[in-house]
């Protein structure tokens, strides 16, 4: 018999199986309402009260980069092989280890292209999806007129997000991927610096500069020079920003390791400046396709696994110790796998001590640093909500993934209620705004949570 079993032979039919209890049915294509168009809503759900969802302070949205963002700050010699658009028949992308490669098809309507020195994307239809249905979602490429102006217009993005009740905006890049290892590759590195450099400065003036405090800057680093980026990271904090863009496993990037000295400058820089560590699913540019003929949604589905592969690779790597003020932030990898992961590494801690090096550089249990120092963001997770004592209810914020095919806007408010609208309102308030403002330290008004309006 199996321990804790109560019958002799668990494979009879009448030997008592677990079921799990019922669970919300979160509706990712929303109606009005929040529920989805034409699905059965006479589903399970928590009991929603009548608390109010305060505005939103959202740690992970997306910018599409407009199209003149870096010739306009390019230096001359540079703008032809700098960062443009080409607006050419669109080809077919190939996905080969998080990469899409492409070339310019020959027929057919043109869609927008960033060129940069050998390099080819077409903007695409998912990462500028806010406003599609599902089903038109793909990896077609678009023009700038395909999309809602706030994909890349600051003062229309304010609108959408007055829509959405968000208040404020974290947003990560696109084309230069998500943190900035686009540039990284480039072969020219005095071009790659100033790209860098000018998309921060565009971050900065343009795009949060009449915001009101509402779009929340973002930063950029020369990922291949840590002298440079300890600069860019004491420049842009000197002008109030406090989020940078970091790769989840640097060493994925070709890059030295967490574990190799060669980041403590930038990580002492972050730590000192209280600039934030940000790490969005996909940083690391590795992907977790099975095999050549899986269907996308594998990856899809499991690229979270990066962000659970950084944050064991941060625990054991005595960062957290050597700068206790050091915050890190994962974004988009949603937060149901965190309290495993970060059980399993206190019980290796444990019993692998003594030949798996697991006390060189943590003198604590791992968990102790991830409740001091590692926020997480989700939009979509009931199991995460339910484990959100495990979790860590101060370290939890809300995202929209504007405007992404994953992202819910304009129905954020709605898909809030419906997965921790059960909640006592002072953990509703840090999920959605608190724990945000407290991370960031920003500086934001509390407005009215039943008003339409700011």
């Amino acid at each position: 018999m199996r321990p804790g079993r109560t019958c002799p032979d668990p494979d009879q039919p009448a030997c008592p199986r677990y079921s799990p209890p019922p669970r919300p049915q979160i509706a990712y294509n929303l109606g009005p309402d929040g529920y989805a168009e034409g699905k059965d809503r006479a589903v399970s759900e928590p009991n929603i009260t009548d608390t109010p969802i305060p505005w939103i302070v959202s740690v992970d949205d997306h910018v599409v980069e407009p199209e003149d963002l870096w010739t306009s700050r390019l230096p001359a010699k540079y703008r032809d092989v700098g960062p443009h658009i080409e607006y050419l028949p669109q080809g077919t992308p190939i996905l080969e280890g998080g990469n899409y490669i492409e070339e310019p098809g020959t027929e057919g309507p043109p869609v927008a292209w960033w060129f940069y020195e050998d390099h080819k994307y077409s903007v695409k239809r998912l990462i500028a999806a806010a406003g599609y249905d599902p089903e038109d979602i793909s990896t077609d490429g678009v023009t700038f007129d395909d999309m809602r102006p706030g994909c890349f217009q600051p003062a229309a993005r304010l609108e959408d997000m007055t829509l959405n009740h968000v208040q404020a905006s974290l947003c990560f890049p696109n084309y230069p991927r998500f943190c900035g290892q686009r540039f990284l590759y480039g072969n020219d590195k005095e071009l790659a610096r100033l790209c860098v450099e000018a998309y921060n400065d565009w971050m900065v003036e343009e795009w949060c500069g009449d915001s009101g405090g509402r779009l929340i800057p973002l930063c950029l680093i020369p990922l291949w020079d840590v002298d440079l980026a300890v600069a860019e990271v004491r420049r842009n904090a000197a002008r109030g920003v406090r989020a940078v863009a970091f790769s989840e496993v640097p060493a994925w990037l070709g890059l030295p390791s967490i574990h190799s000295g060669h980041w403590e400058p930038f990580f002492a820089a972050c730590a000192e400046t209280g600039t934030v560590l940000s790490m969005h699913i996909g940083s690391g540019t590795k992907t977790t396709l099975t095999s050549a003929d899986a269907p996308e949604g594998v990856q899809s589905t499991t690229i979270f696994t990066n962000s659970a592969v950084s944050l064991v690779d941060f625990l054991f790597s005595g960062v957290l110790v050597r700068h206790p003020e050091l915050k890190l932030l994962y974004a988009e990898a949603q937060i149901g796998w965190i309290p495993y992961v970060v059980e399993r590494v206190d019980d290796i801690w444990e019993t692998h001590r003594g030949w798996a090096h697991t006390r060189d550089n943590a003198p604590e249990p791992p968990s102790t640093y991830y409740y001091r120092q590692v926020a997480s963001c989700f939009f979509k997770d009931p199991t995460g909500i339910d484990l959100l004592h495990r979790v860590g209810e101060d370290l939890v914020m809300f995202e929209t993934d504007y405007p992404h095919q994953d992202g819910t806007w304009p129905h954020s408010r709605e898909v809030a209620r419906k997965h921790f609208g059960h909640l006592p309102a002072d953990k509703i308030h840090k999920i959605v705004r608190g724990n945000a403002i407290r991370w960031f330290d920003l500086d934001l008004p509390e407005p009215d949570p039943e008003s339409d309006v700011l």
